[in-house]
């Protein structure tokens, strides 16, 4: 069996990820109103759904050019912070990800180089209650699926179990960035919702890899 992915990946990936965050955006916006505007779920749902429309009409075909339509696509439709970052972690991801196929290497470097992208643009650490929460274990448990020679699902599965603990992680952490910083210690106590809505993304793109969808 081939243990590489390409393009038609990234395209399920894509559609998958509209669906999740579409059937998840009411638990995004309680989330985001908990602790920031309450509009995370109605942005990355409008942006998503705008990537959808965007690749039906287009005919990307290399990985690097469906992470880059995506990423531009959030860019100029998904408002506040998570615009920026997401797009710039599509972007980065884009750069590694190349023309493909992608082997478990392959998904750790392009996981890696959207965390790197998202620390620098947003300026945040791990442990600072951000989508970093999420994103970096979840490069990190790829790389470890790559080193030991598994495959580019292996490393996908992986990477989705430690975003989903990580976003989990951050429900007592108090907020260092971002509008959650400005509420101290009343932060405390809810996860993040970019830290669940990297979660979300993430398990999309182990179930484009398996050719499932999860409910």
């Amino acid at each position: 069996m081939d243990d590489t992915l390409d393009t038609t990946w990234v395209l399920r990936w894509a559609e998958l990820a509209q669906r999740v965050v579409a059937e998840n955006r009411i638990e995004l916006m309680e989330l985001d109103r908990a602790i920031g505007d309450g509009d995370h779920g109605d942005n990355l749902d409008r942006g998503f759904t705008a990537v959808t429309a965007k690749l039906a009409d287009a005919a990307p075909d290399t990985p690097a050019a469906v992470l880059k339509l995506i990423a531009t696509t959030l860019m100029s439709t998904v408002g506040g912070a998570a615009g920026p970052l997401y797009g710039t972690a599509f972007l980065r991801a884009a750069t590694a990800a190349g023309e493909g196929p992608l082997d478990a290497g392959g998904v750790a470097g392009l996981l890696a180089a959207a965390a790197e992208g998202v620390v620098a643009r947003g300026k945040a650490a791990t442990g600072d209650k951000t989508m970093v929460d999420a994103l970096a274990p979840a490069a990190a448990a790829a790389r470890r699926v790559a080193e030991v020679g598994d495959s580019a699902r292996s490393a996908l599965e992986a990477a989705a179990d430690a975003a989903e603990a990580g976003a989990q992680a951050t429900e007592p952490m108090v907020a260092k960035k971002g509008r959650a910083s400005y509420l101290g210690e009343r932060s405390a106590g809810h996860v993040d919702p970019g830290a669940r809505s990297t979660a979300l993304i993430l398990r999309a793109a182990a179930d484009a890899a398996a050719g499932e969808s999860r409910p």
